[in-house]
């Protein structure tokens, strides 16, 4: 089985990862529309023609690349900044905390808990394939990777330091300055911190799920319920938001397309407002980043707001406010076991 390789070559500038991957949506992206209106309504008792829809040759997404060239002394480098407590205020917190690697890259909790015991706002999202978003966090407000590094380490929730403070408290590694002198011209900087953990994050991503596999041909990687719940995920309408090769990432959504899903669940926050705390305008109310399917199955809870625990209630969710259609509990099952193929590898390893 083939393991990630991290070349050491020129490496393509963080953040333009999430370019290339909205490049690729867009090879198969004239065809989607027609696609999800093509297809007949789902019905259970249609599962051959399903299953056969399933294992056509196109597709509403690509395969996870195998290999991403990235410079491997920059990605080492961000692999020990991005578990380095120093980047906190009290040196408790690391960026592993919330965005555990051992954990679907994310750290299960509905949200995710900081320095002091404080609380965030939403949901923390996976860290993995995370390079392949067009915009990071849910409102979108980093358009990089490197960007988006800013949020965490100096909320006050969250990680409550500042720049200067972590700078200086590196500086005093001598490990540290040698590395970066050694990467960098102008050595420790914090524009050179966040290069390497964003060069970091670039590097996990997590191919050759059993999905991934499918779609490079191998048909026998998923067995009829799975094809069926792919056939379905497709004939419902889920994969005009999840689609692309990070199953999403690549396009913000308005929660509650039909219907009012805040009103139902209640106690409103402002991080419900998603985007439109970004721009103002009402249009972009309750509007998201549509979040990666990519090992879904290993990062509940879901939705900003953590409050789906498991995939099943997850796609009921779905069903009722952004699709507005009844769906039957056996093709849930299915919907669900074919979720559950998108679990891909780090470094070799399942995760």
């Amino acid at each position: 089985m083939k393991k990630l390789k991290l070349e050491t070559i020129p490496s393509i500038s963080p953040g333009r990862i999430g370019l290339i991957a909205l490049l690729l949506t867009l090879t198969v992206g004239g065809s989607l529309l027609w696609r999800h209106f093509a297809l007949p309504p789902p019905s259970s008792a249609d599962s051959a023609s399903l299953e056969d829809r399933s294992n056509e040759v196109y597709s509403f997404t690509q395969p996870l690349p195998l290999a991403v060239p990235l410079d491997a002394a920059k990605v080492a480098l961000g692999n020990r900044l991005f578990h380095d407590p120093r980047l906190s205020a009290d040196d408790t917190i690391s960026c592993a905390n919330c965005h555990n690697l051992g954990a679907g890259g994310a750290d299960n909790r509905a949200r995710s808990v900081g320095i002091k015991g404080g609380v965030g706002a939403v949901n923390a999202p996976t860290v993995y394939n995370s390079g392949l978003n067009f915009v990071q966090f849910w409102d979108g407000r980093a358009p990089t990777l490197e960007a988006q590094v800013d949020g965490p380490v100096t909320h006050p929730l969250e990680m409550g330091s500042t720049w200067l403070q972590v700078v200086a408290k590196l500086h005093l590694d001598a490990s540290y300055k040698d590395e970066f002198s050694r990467l960098y011209a102008d050595g420790l900087t914090t524009a050179n911190i966040k290069n390497a953990i964003a060069m970091f994050e670039q590097s996990l991503i997590t191919p050759n799920s059993r999905f991934d596999k499918f779609l490079r041909g191998e048909t026998s990687a998923l067995n009829a319920k799975e094809r069926q719940g792919y056939g379905l995920f497709q004939s419902y309408g889920c994969s005009s938001c999840h689609q692309g090769v990070n199953l999403g990432g690549n396009m913000y959504e308005k929660m509650g397309l039909m219907g009012d899903y805040f009103a139902d669940r209640g106690n409103l926050t402002e991080a419900d407002n998603g985007r439109f705390n970004l721009t103002r305008n009402p249009d972009h109310l309750h509007e998201f980043r549509v979040p990666s399917l990519r090992n879904v199955a290993v990062t509940a809870p879901y939705f900003h707001d953590g409050s789906a625990n498991t995939l099943e209630e997850a796609i009921e969710v779905m069903v009722k406010y952004q699709l507005g259609r009844p769906m039957s509990e056996e093709d849930v099952q299915s919907i669900a076991a074919f979720l559950r193929t998108l679990t891909g590898e780090y470094l070799g390893k399942a995760l």
